[in-house]
């Protein structure tokens, strides 16, 4: 396996991982709109500066969020790049959706061999 494959496979992965926690998905969230320092993140969500920053240190090693340094406050804001990895990884699984039953597609009854 390349080098390249495996950076965008640990990517790929720690970025699934990172959508794992709802907490995430809400700094995710906030972070829609506005890039945002820590502060103001602590507030909007209501959590301590210590779990918060705990939560952007995963999302920062999925590359889901980057930050940004001015003077002494960090800013956050969406890494939409790795947003697109992700979003293309699982449409490559879209192809298999022809071999899926459908919701409307009636399943055979089962039959009893046993039967006389």
């Amino acid at each position: 396996m390349t080098t390249s494959l495996l950076t965008s496979s640990g990517l790929i992965s720690s970025g699934f991982h990172a959508l794992s926690e709802p907490l995430r998905i809400r700094i995710l969230e906030t972070l829609r709109s506005q890039e945002l320092c820590v502060a103001d993140l602590c507030e909007h969500l209501d959590v301590s500066q210590s779990k918060l920053s705990f939560h952007l240190k995963t999302l920062r090693a999925a590359a889901l969020v980057r930050p940004r340094q001015e003077g002494r406050w960090v800013y956050y804001s969406l890494n939409l790049p790795q947003f697109v990895v992700l979003e293309q990884y699982l449409a490559d699984y879209r192809r298999f959706a022809v071999m899926l039953p459908t919701a409307n597609r009636e399943v055979p009854a089962a039959t009893n061999s046993n039967k006389i």
